[in-house]
């Protein structure tokens, strides 16, 4: 019998991407194209999502064209950024506005405001999640506030409202002539419009966001046919669909309660699987859908988000010019033997988990004439180790799971250095995978699950192997455990810089 393949869209923050994969989860071909970020006013980040669109039409025809016989490719799953937010008009299905991103905060002074109402409690109980800007719920209702007649349109059900995933789907399968207006339960649970228990739309939640219902996707499970994809040179059954943190906890194989990947990309995004029980936060981790099967229960997790990790090495790079690429920090930091007592908190746009604290700001803390370009870009390397040490902290807490090995991706990975340091200040192993493409990967077995390329998730399990670990050293861990007051002393200095 010939091979069987799946094509995944990979539509992430600053490009997308199209990929083949084969049965043993190997990548047999990518084709990638950037979109235009633009900034129109300080802290506002959007997309045009009919680039989008396009760039995925024309990556996905591409490495189909790629394929020898393109007749082997079975089914398409989809991974995107999660919370950046687009609605469009169903007749002509062109966006109102541009897509405002994940990264986006000029919600901040509406989420103030909703935050301070008496009833605002009724969101983390039946979201799972605090009222932040970072969520797609709070966009949604500024685009409703701000672009003229946006509600009144949608009251009337002329206009409709999804994340990158729905928006995508929707053209896939034939846009304004009958496209299917769909979400998976990963992604609506980043809205805070759902309720985490029932995975529907709740009824209160919208009230107290004032968001029309008539504009909302259906939700469905991860993993399962959504649709068939006719708008490509070929027909194929749209059969997963997983918000990209929760794409790659899948493509990690973390099937199992306490196993958890952290993605080291722009951010670092760390998921722990709770199995079926939802765990609530007490701690400053998001209690979240993992993923579902169809027919089959949800799956849960905990999760802390950090806006600011790779995006620190490209401020070395692009800010301040002490290196000329991202792989030399690595140099750099190994020319000095620690960070000579200074400590650098990313906090650009404010701290996301454990401390979702959107006054802090960035400091760089403990500088004397000892510390050098060296010692910065150590600081620099050792923020990341230092916030996911919060994030696991703060998950143990709540979840009591035990961490037997991180499980890590993305580019961040390449770097030994770093990775040896969230090891010791973890003082746990941490794992990186043979395939590196896990966001990727994990849309691949979500739609190759649903259609039988893969029988059951431990033959995706059995695909999982290691390229690389590093293993604490227990000399070393004692040390950071020592040391890590002093990070947290930098950590409550830029919450107080950035206080009223």
């Amino acid at each position: 019998m010939a091979d069987r393949y799946v094509l995944a869209v990979d539509q992430g923050t600053t490009s997308t991407r199209s990929l083949v994969f084969d049965r043993g989860g190997r990548m047999v071909a990518v084709r990638q194209r950037e979109h235009h970020q633009y900034f129109p006013r300080p802290g506002w980040v959007e997309h045009d999502p009919m680039e989008i669109w396009a760039n995925t039409q024309r990556t996905a025809a591409q490495v189909l064209g790629d394929m020898p016989d393109a007749g082997d490719v079975v089914a398409l799953g989809i991974a995107n950024q999660r919370e950046t937010t687009v609605v469009w008009d169903r007749v002509t299905g062109r966006p109102v506005t541009r897509a405002l991103v994940w990264q986006d905060t000029r919600t901040a002074d509406l989420v103030t405001e909703l935050a301070a109402r008496p009833d605002a409690g009724l969101v983390a109980e039946r979201s799972g999640m605090a009222i932040a800007g970072y969520f797609s719920g709070p966009r949604l209702r500024w685009i409703l506030d701000h672009v003229p007649r946006a509600r009144e349109r949608a009251e009337r059900g002329e206009l409709l409202f999804g994340t990158m995933e729905t928006w995508l789907i929707w053209n896939l399968t034939g846009g304004p002539d009958g496209g299917v207006h769909v979400t998976d339960v990963t992604n609506a649970s980043r809205t805070l419009l759902m309720d985490v228990r029932s995975c529907r739309w709740d009824p209160d939640l919208l009230a107290f966001f004032d968001i029309p219902a008539e504009m909302l996707p259906e939700i469905r499970p991860s993993v399962g046919v959504l649709g068939t994809a006719t708008a490509l040179n070929r027909a194929l059954p749209i059969a997963g669909a997983l918000g990209d943190q929760q794409a790659a906890l899948f493509g990690q194989a973390c099937f199992a309660p306490g196993e958890a990947k952290c993605t080291y990309g722009t951010g670092s995004f760390l998921l722990q699987n709770t199995g079926t029980e939802l765990v609530r936060t007490r701690s400053g981790s998001i209690s979240t859908v993992a993923y579902q099967l169809a027919g089959e229960p949800v799956r849960y997790a905990l999760e802390g988000s950090v806006a600011v990790a790779g995006a620190l090495v490209q401020w070395l790079r692009d800010g301040l010019g002490l290196i000329s690429s991202a792989a030399e920090v690595e140099t750099l930091a190994r020319t000095v033997g620690d960070n000579g007592g200074c400590y650098v908190v990313p906090a650009f746009s404010g701290l996301l988990a454990p401390h979702w604290r959107g006054e802090a700001r960035g400091l760089v803390a403990g500088l004397t004439s000892y510390v050098t370009k060296g010692h910065l870009a150590r600081a620099v390397l050792e923020a990341t180790g230092w916030q996911t040490r919060d994030v696991v902290q703060a998950m143990a807490a709540d979840s009591g799971l035990s961490l037997p090995a991180l499980r890590v991706d993305g580019g961040m990975t390449t770097n030994n250095l770093l990775m040896q340091f969230v090891a010791d200040a973890l003082d746990t192993p941490v794992v990186r995978p043979m395939v590196g493409e896990t966001v990727s990967l994990g849309a691949a077995y979500a739609a190759g699950l649903a259609v039988g390329v893969w029988s059951d998730v431990e033959a995706l399990r059995r695909n999982w192997h290691r390229s690389a670990q590093w293993t604490p050293t227990p000399e070393r861990a004692r040390a950071l455990t020592a040391e890590y007051p002093r990070w947290e002393r930098a950590v409550e200095l830029s919450i107080a810089w950035g206080a009223p």
